[in-house]
């Protein structure tokens, strides 16, 4: 009996076929503790490690088929633990036929993976193989069939693949870049999943500019073009062109979460351009938006402009709120005109479920900042004539702000 037969994973008995009902939860959670103690085992032993890493892949899609994954949550976490569980197969010090091994369960697996939970896997087949040579052979069983599918003949042509990804990518670690594209040619649509290996392959090559060509007849309906966009910016600034990358192709490729963490992500990757420049076009990039960039212009020390932005379209009452907090001694000016903005936009109708707390934290923060930066008597008068100017007393802010300043409002 072999040293990972007698090795008992925790996590073996906990994801037997449908061991989840359909709640994700749990499930997730368990994924989680599967990877950690797959990472503990291998800093020990990883071989071991990337033993118990192919028998979680094998396990992960029957023991999942019952969870519901219609919000991604488990998706997420199947992913991630493929993006993490990779380099612990990939760098076991395994020869060809023990990893051949794996690579024969993990395919199986792949292939009977029916919701699917592993279609990430394929595109690592490369990385897994480790070596060219196990690779080629891989890519040699995985062509021809991508040949028939994509075949023009009807009646040669197959049904869909799922190695198509495996395919293209044990090839490019063979090195075998020019047959990538052979391939492509064969498809019947131009799909980014399948071309972005054409690009690599070219830039392998040393044909950057044809694979930025390439990437480019790439976009089309449906086609994510902040991926290419992606791919053509990384090309240009291992190139050393950065002004080119900037101006084609940094905002469309750094989109992120929230317009902070674009800013943040462009202003890291171009060092050499001032964050004014990139911020103002960022703002030009997003007309009617121009309040959503008031915190990356705050968080560059462009108080002046966070002020306008803030002025010209909605921002959110609560992040100016914050904004008056935390700036209301170190910058009082700044953070006065913060909490007004704040203000207009509360009486104004937005802010999602604004409270009562909201509006009088706003004000008080408000009227604090006004007194260290020596101006709270006009700034008072200010916030008067702006909730004197709304008539109905309807409006939550206009009854808190108008019984805190003593204004009589009309019913």
């Amino acid at each position: 009996m072999t040293r990972s037969a007698r090795h008992k994973w925790t996590f073996a008995a906990r994801f037997r076929r449908h061991s989840f009902g359909w709640r994700s939860q749990t499930p997730i959670k368990r994924i989680r503790e599967a990877v950690k103690e797959i990472r503990a085992m291998t800093r020990k032993d990883p071989l071991l490690g990337a033993e118990g890493a192919v028998r979680l892949l094998e396990k992960l899609s029957p023991a999942l088929e019952q969870v519901d994954s219609s919000s991604g949550a488990i998706g997420n976490a199947v992913n991630n633990a493929i993006s993490a569980l990779v380099p612990v197969i990939a760098n076991a010090p395994a020869d060809d036929n023990l990893r051949g091994k794996w690579l024969e369960r993990l395919w199986k697996a792949i292939e009977v993976d029916d919701m699917p939970y592993l279609e990430l896997l394929p595109e690592y087949w490369g990385v897994l193989c480790h070596s060219p040579e196990l690779a080629s052979r891989w890519a040699d069983e995985f062509a021809p069939i991508v040949r028939e599918a994509w075949s023009q003949d009807q009646g040669v042509r197959g049904r869909c693949f799922k190695g198509t990804d495996a395919c293209l990518s044990a090839l490019f670690r063979a090195g075998r870049y020019k047959e990538i594209l052979e391939l492509l040619d064969l498809a019947p649509h131009k799909s980014w999943d399948y071309r972005k290996w054409g690009v690599k392959a070219l830039v392998a090559m040393g044909e950057n500019e044809e694979a930025i060509h390439y990437a480019e007849d790439s976009r089309g309906l449906n086609e994510p073009d902040s991926q290419i966009s992606e791919a053509c910016e990384e090309i240009l600034l291992a190139d050393g062109r950065f002004e080119d990358a900037y101006r084609h192709y940094a905002i469309e490729a750094n989109q992120k979460a929230t317009y902070l963490a674009t800013f943040r992500t462009i202003a890291k990757k171009y060092p050499n351009k001032e964050p004014g420049e990139i911020l103002s076009d960022l703002v030009s990039s997003s007309p009617g938006s121009e309040g959503k960039w008031f915190a990356a212009a705050r968080s560059a020390g462009l108080y002046p402009k966070a002020i306008e932005l803030a002025n010209k379209s909605p921002c959110d009452p609560k992040t100016l709120t914050r904004a008056a907090r935390d700036m209301k001694s170190k910058e009082p000016r700044f953070a006065m005109e913060a909490g007004m903005a704040a203000l207009r936009w509360l009486l104004a109708g937005y802010g999602y479920e604004v409270t009562g707390h909201d509006v009088l934290d706003a004000y008080d923060l408000t009227i604090e900042a006004a007194e260290n930066a020596g101006c709270d008597k006009e700034t008072l008068e200010r916030i008067r004539i702006m909730v004197a100017s709304k008539t109905s007393a309807d409006h939550l802010v206009v009854r808190i702000l108008g019984a805190r300043l003593g204004l009589a409002i009309n019913r």
